[in-house]
């Protein structure tokens, strides 16, 4: 099941799209203005944003603009604004897609999973051969890590946690967001917890966990999994290193 963020100000269309998305086995959040946009982003991860243009307190390119410092969260625009400006403005600032109102519900709907498709995981099977490149093996299957080929031991909420990351390769996370996803809504723990198992997941997985490349802080708000670091040239190492998370079955459309 895929999690949305509706950002429209129209309750009626708000409510239409968000009604549509959930027949179609998604969860939809939404959000009237463009702070509240913000605060959602922050309060938990979602796989695809939907976002007017014109919203009350903050516009909807302020809000991409923001969502785009630090995460690569799909957005696609919904927006009576059909000007050839304001279409390159947001599609320059990061926007997947975009739709101008009115518009067919059933077009909408096929963008979005045109785009979940696309960035879907790709199967375990189709890059099986090429695990001996990854640097990093997370294989939910059998709930095994493995490192340059090692297997790597993790307690579960580690292992959790990890994945629950990796799914949203270079995409930041709130540590409400993982708390939430990990040991959920019903735990009385404090986001101190997440920071605690990042701590212990680098000390396993880092080769120096005083400068992590996989599992990055971003200041003020969370972490990100980053798929796939920079890193130096040592002789015939790649330019990258991978890391393969293997395909979780999308929902049912």
């Amino acid at each position: 099941m895929s999690t949305m963020l509706v950002v429209e100000d129209d309750r009626t269309i708000a409510e239409v799209v968000a009604y549509q998305l959930q027949r179609e086995g998604h969860r939809a959040t939404i959000a009237s203005d463009g702070i509240e946009a913000l605060e959602r982003l922050r309060e938990a991860a979602y796989d695809l944003v939907i976002l007017d243009l014109m919203l009350p307190r903050l516009s909807g390119l302020d809000v991409l603009r923001m969502l785009r410092r630090d995460s690569a969260t799909p957005v696609i625009i919904l927006s009576a604004r059909d000007g050839d400006a304001d279409q390159v403005a947001a599609l320059d600032l990061g926007a997947d897609d975009y739709i101008t109102k009115p518009f067919s519900i059933r077009q909408l709907l096929a963008r979005v999973a045109a785009i979940l498709r696309r960035r879907a995981p790709a199967p375990l099977d189709a890059i099986a051969a090429s695990d001996a490149e990854c640097e990093i093996v997370i294989d939910e299957e059998s709930h095994e890590v493995r490192k340059r080929g090692e297997v790597i031991p993790l307690a579960p909420k580690e292992f959790e946690l990890l994945a629950f990351l990796a799914r949203r390769p270079n995409q930041v996370c709130s540590r409400d967001a993982a708390l939430n996803a990990v040991w959920g809504y019903g735990y009385e723990g404090e986001t101190r917890t997440v920071d605690v198992h990042i701590h212990w997941l680098r000390r396993k997985l880092e080769d120096d966990p005083a400068q992590p490349r996989y599992l990055v802080t971003v200041r003020q708000y969370g972490y990100k999994f980053v798929a796939r670091p920079a890193c130096e040239d040592q002789g015939a190492r790649a330019a990258h290193a991978e890391a393969l998370v293997p395909h979780e079955e999308a929902p049912a459309s």
